[in-house]
């Protein structure tokens, strides 16, 4: 742990501690919906430290609160993080080698964290493992503190859509995608994906459209020698 200490970059530090700020209030926003779904405190901080996947926690707490059943909530869950897979593939030189690394590591594999990370392997691998545990640490921790805080406060504040609180996440992901768009297929990637997603919204259930916004690569170009 000290080692990542000495080698984190001040301004990743610093840039993580903005993302993991944002992600807590979205971690808030899951722990008040989650109690007024019902959900225990301890059943939501279970999910947010086992689960760790803000939109499967998300689906959760709406599914029960529709009164369907854990069979429903956790193919739903699976449905939605199976874009993870492409992300461990992104990863994992970033990861090592190490098994306890990568099963910890795997955890840790959340959107932001995947793209906090990607946008630093420019500046090497040392500085991209760095900001990957830096921000997944710090993102778990927020995260945690956000949903305790949320449930805390779910009674007082039970609609927290008034607050916007569920737009920190888009917003936080949106920052850290930015940088990379200044190469010309990143952004006819990206645009394509978004394109896609957004077509496919109306007609597919929920986390679909994200999977299918992966033809976007289809559109990549090599890397010239």
């Amino acid at each position: 742990m000290r080692s990542l200490y000495r080698t984190v970059h001040p301004d990743d530090l610093r840039d993580a501690l903005a993302v993991a700020a944002a992600v807590g209030l979205v971690g808030a926003s899951f722990g008040a919906l989650a109690a007024a779904a019902g959900l225990s405190m301890a059943m939501s901080v279970g999910l947010s430290l086992l689960v760790l996947a803000g939109g499967s926690q998300f689906l959760v707490v709406a599914v029960t609160a529709a009164g369907g059943g854990a069979v429903a909530a956790v193919a739903g869950g699976l449905l939605i993080n199976a874009r993870h897979l492409p992300y461990g593939l992104a990863v994992a030189p970033v990861l090592g080698d190490r098994p306890a690394a990568r099963l910890l590591g795997a955890h840790l594999l959340i959107d932001e964290v995947v793209a906090f990370a990607r946008a630093r392997t420019a500046f090497g691998l040392e500085r991209a493992r760095a900001a990957y545990w830096t921000c997944g640490i710090l993102l778990t921790v927020f995260w945690n503190l956000g949903t305790v805080a949320g449930v805390l406060a779910g009674s007082a504040v039970p609609d927290t859509d008034v607050l916007g609180l569920d737009a920190a996440f888009p917003a936080a992901l949106l920052a850290l995608l930015l940088p990379g768009l200044r190469r010309a297929d990143a952004r006819r990637v990206g645009l394509t994906g978004a394109a896609v997603a957004l077509l496919a919204t109306p007609f597919l259930p929920a986390g679909l459209p994200v999977l299918l916004g992966l033809l976007g690569l289809a559109v990549a170009g090599r890397e010239r020698s």
